[in-house]
């Protein structure tokens, strides 16, 4: 999540973040991206599974202590599902946030 969509009027600020932790959300990001089992549409988001064998609850803390702080309107709640090994993050918001996040995904 690191540009803005002109249609949906948010913008994530990367120079909240300094230059190592650009690059270290940019790799987490991409692993986020990489080991999203189902991504699943909701209303005012989307919800990604991910394989809690690839992605660890700590990695995607650090995750989004980083989003927040360069995209502070996004919503986050985690999920640790042990029976399916699996992590689900929900990323939400405000109108329009979800065009935003469709946007990123497609990237």
């Amino acid at each position: 999540m690191s540009h803005s969509d002109a249609n949906s009027g948010f913008f994530c600020d990367l120079t909240a973040l300094d230059g190592v932790e650009r690059q270290r959300r940019r790799e987490l990001a991409e692993a986020v991206r990489r080991d999203a089992r189902k991504r699943t549409e909701l209303p005012n988001g989307y919800a990604l599974a991910l394989d809690a064998h690839k992605m660890t609850i700590a990695a995607v803390r650090e995750w989004i202590a980083l989003e927040k702080r360069c995209c502070p309107f996004l919503e986050f709640q985690v999920r640790a599902d042990s029976l399916l090994e699996t992590l689900t993050v929900e990323l939400t918001g405000a109108d329009g946030v979800k065009e935003f996040l469709r946007a990123e995904f497609t990237r």
